[in-house]
This record gives C-alpha cells, sequence and structure tokens, in this order.
C-alpha cells in the first residue's frame, strides 16, 4: 500500500490522509469480511475434520486388536515346578493340563584331552587330523610349523571354515601326572546337542598325533552327546534340543533339570478383556466427540457454542453407519452369539456403549471361538468397522478429499484477499493524487481571492 506523505491539505485544510484511508477502508470492507466470513468457515470445517480423523484413527486402533483371530487362541501356561521346566504358550495351544517328567536332559559332547601340555606354545606334532560327526559332516586340519602347537591348533580348529559342529578351546588345570604343577589341555565341544551330534577325531596314522585320536579312549575324558527324554501323560517323547515346540501344540518346552513339573493351559481371558475395554472407551469417544462437532449451540445470549461440523452431512452419515455396523447382527457368526449384545457389549439410547464382565466372562469361558465370531468373522462386528474405518481415513476417501477441497478452497480464498488488496492500493493512489489536486487548486484559489481582496481594497 503506498504511503501518503501529506497530513493537512495546504489550501483546505482537510487531513486529505484519515479521508483517504477511511474512504479505501469503506471500499474494500465488503470484499474482505465477505473473504474473512468464507476463510473462517473452512478453517472451522479443516479443523472439525481433523478431530473426526483423529477420533476415527484411536477407534480403528481399538477395531484391529479385536479383528486379530489369534487374539481369541491365546493361552496362559504355569508349570508347578520352573525349576524343571518352563513352557511358553503361542498360537494354536489348547486349555488343559499335562504331567511331564524329565528323564535325560540333551547335552552336547565334551571331550578333554587326557594329554598335559605345559603351555599353549607346546608343539602338539604334524599331520593331519579329521573331524567327524555323527551328522554326516567333516572336515580336516594339516597341522605345519604354522599352526603345529596348542594354541595353533586351538584356532585352526575354530577358523575352519567348514568345521560346523565342534569349538575348541584350552583349558589350565592341576597336573595328575606331575602334582603341584599347572597344564594345559585341549577341549573339544559340540555345538550342538543331541546323540547325533557325537563326535570323533582321527589321526590318520601320524605318530605325533595319536594321542589327539579319539580311537582310543583313554586319549580324552568324555561326556557322550545325549537327547533329551521325557514321559507327557505317560507317554515317552525324545529330541535332540532341550527347547522342545512339538510335543505339544502351541507350547514351547525349556527343560532345565529332570523331574516332574505339571503345566495347566487356559485361555487368556483377560488379555481378551482388555482388548474389549479398550474398544468400548474408543467407541465412547468416538460418539462423545461426533456429537460436540454436530451439536447446536443456540443463539443470543444463551448460546453455549455450535460444533466444527454443524450441519455436515459427512458427520451424520459416519456417526450413523459407527452404530449400525457396531450393533447390529452378525450373519457370519456360527455360535451361540450373534451380536456384541449376547456377549454383554450393549449401546443404550444415548449412545453409550458398556460392558457387562460378568456376561462377557461367561461367554468367554462358554466359547472363546463363538465370541471371536461376532468380532473377527466376514461379518464380524470388527471386520465389517474395519472396512467402513479404511473407507473414511483412506488417501482419497471420504475425509481426504474434504480436506483436500477446503485446502483448495482456501488458496483461492488467498488469492483472492490479494486481488482486493490490489485494486484497494490502486484506489488509494487514485484518491491520494486527486484529494492532493483538489488541495493545490483550493490553494491558488485562496491566493488569488487574498490578492483580489487587497486590490480592492
Amino acid at each position: 500500500m503506498p504511503s501518503i506523505t501529506s497530513a493537512l491539505g495546504v489550501g483546505s485544510g482537510i487531513d486529505i490522509n484519515s479521508m483517504v484511508t477511511q474512504l479505501v477502508a469503506a471500499e474494500g470492507k465488503p470484499a474482505k469480511n465477505a473473504i474473512a466470513a468464507q476463510q473462517s468457515s473452512a478453517n472451522t470445517r479443516l479443523s472439525g475434520i481433523g478431530t473426526l480423523k483423529s477420533v476415527l484413527s484411536s477407534f480403528q486402533t481399538a477395531v484391529r486388536q479385536l479383528n486379530d483371530a489369534s487374539l481369541y487362541q491365546k493361552n496362559l501356561v504355569t508349570s508347578s515346578d520352573e525349576t524343571v521346566l518352563k513352557a511358553t504358550a503361542g498360537l494354536g495351544s489348547v486349555s488343559g493340563t499335562q504331567s511331564i517328567t524329565v528323564t535325560q536332559l540333551a547335552k552336547a559332547q565334551k571331550s578333554i584331552a587326557t594329554t598335559e601340555f605345559s603351555g599353549n606354545a607346546d608343539v602338539v606334532g604334524t599331520g593331519t587330523l579329521t573331524f567327524a560327526l555323527d551328522s554326516g559332516s567333516s572336515f580336516s586340519l594339516t597341522l605345519d610349523s604354522s599352526n603345529n602347537t596348542l594354541a595353533g591348533l586351538r584356532s585352526a580348529i575354530n577358523n575352519a571354515s567348514d568345521n560346523t559342529g565342534i569349538t575348541a578351546s584350552i583349558i589350565s588345570v592341576d597336573s595328575t601326572v606331575n602334582p603341584g604343577t599347572t597344564v594345559s589341555k585341549l577341549v573339544l565341544t559340540g555345538k550342538e546337542t543331541g546323540a547325533n551330534q557325537s563326535f570323533t577325531v582321527d589321526a590318520g596314522g601320524d605318530a605325533d598325533l595319536s594321542r589327539l585320536s579319539t580311537s582310543n579312549a583313554a586319549n580324552f575324558t568324555t561326556t557322550a552327546a545325549t537327547d533329551a527324554i521325557l514321559t507327557i501323560d505317560g507317554e515317552t517323547a525324545t529330541r535332540s534340543s532341550n527347547e522342545i515346540s512339538d510335543v505339544l501344540q502351541g507350547v514351547t518346552l525349556s527343560l532345565s533339570k529332570l523331574g516332574t513339573s505339571t503345566i495347566e493351559l487356559k485361555s487368556d481371558q483377560e488379555s481378551i478383556k482388555k482388548s474389549v475395554d479398550d474398544f468400548v472407551s474408543a467407541y465412547n469417544s468416538l460418539t462423545n466427540t461426533t456429537k460436540n462437532l454436530g451439536k447446536f449451540g443456540g443463539t443470543g445470549a444463551t448460546a453455549t457454542g455450535n460444533g466444527l461440523l454443524l450441519g455436515s452431512s459427512t458427520l451424520r452419515i459416519i456417526s450413523s453407519q459407527i452404530r449400525q455396523n457396531t450393533t447390529g447382527v452378525v450373519s457370519s457368526a456360527n455360535g451361540t452369539y450373534n451380536s456384541l449384545a449376547m456377549i454383554g457389549v450393549t449401546v443404550d439410547k444415548s449412545g453409550v456403549m458398556s460392558l457387562d464382565s460378568t456376561v462377557f466372562q461367561k461367554a468367554l469361558a462358554s466359547s472363546p471361538t463363538a465370541v471371536s465370531d461376532v468380532f473377527t468373522s466376514s461379518n464380524g462386528v470388527a471386520s465389517r468397522l474395519s472396512t467402513k474405518l479404511t473407507d473414511y481415513l483412506s488417501s482419497g476417501g471420504m475425509l481426504d478429499s474434504q480436506q483436500t477441497s477446503l485446502n483448495q478452497q482456501l488458496k483461492a480464498l488467498g488469492d483472492r484477499t490479494t486481488a482486493v488488496q490490489t485494486r484497494l492500493d490502486s484506489y488509494q493512489a487514485t484518491l491520494t493524487k486527486q484529494f492532493t489536486a483538489m488541495d493545490l487548486a483550493v490553494s491558488k484559489f485562496q491566493s488569488t481571492g487574498a490578492y483580489l481582496t487587497k486590490q480592492f481594497a
């Protein structure tokens, strides 16, 4: 907007700056007020849609929890003696009680060489050692001056690229040959437990290495590789590991020591109920928010303020569809229950949802599958709500399209504001020029009048 340098007119005495400002303001007021009203309305709607999307998103999170069929298949498991075994329940586990006795733990083979070395730098010998596992794999090492010490042999075993089953280490212990001295011994340990993970060492006839051959039982003190053996309800199961997940469906057993433990599996009803509680809370939050967004605050002094989406047909459609899909009958339910009301979840006349815990727990104890059908079957409450919520919240969906339209409208209104201001700036410049010219003319007339008056006098 151009500045007005003159204040009071030289000839007229009029405050040209103030007059021009008032005239320009009066000229622009109708257009600016109209644009401002439209901007306020668009921003109000935009804020309302943002609030609606936020509460719908929270509701969607609660719906997704209930639409997960695995939620209703979870069991809690307890072990009467966790020092014997621990149990973890997963999908597919079945409620019940089983007695399990661990008669043998799975172990890896450990062989400690009886040959005593004075230290890690002692030479073991030269030649070839072949290591073979019962599982079928094997590897060979050739020892020469570069790796034929005790430490070199240990490193060669551990670093062998085709070694898949044996770990070598060195221990420093008291000598049994020369009491009072400390010696080093080679220890070979299987990487895996189970009877089929036993291994042998063959010196191939090399005399220097014969003391490391397992063909002579006296060369090593060996703890044999063994399988885990357990009995479950009187039946025997043998496995190569102490972590067992294929004896009881959906249950992983972690064996620790010999003994007996009773495990009990029961439905994880608390997790299911918590998800339903979250759903009820999210539904009530959504209902309360949509009521506030669409409320009529009245007129006059008693008005309490209108909702941000008062009169919105979109708000009415969403509110109606959410309630219908929540309270409607589930046609795809195959069990005893076919609605939320039948499992204790009801909505009163004011739209408030509540959960009767007694009714719900009874239904869950009777048939978790039937309860699951109410939510997750093809026409289940969570299934159909999930579809609707995706439609509302997806990119290009109902609400996203309205936000895009309102943002475009605000941009257009901004462009109109700029155009109006440009026109007013031009109008102000014109008025300033006209009033300045008038003031100069008046000043000349006054000078001429004063001259004539003086002459006539």
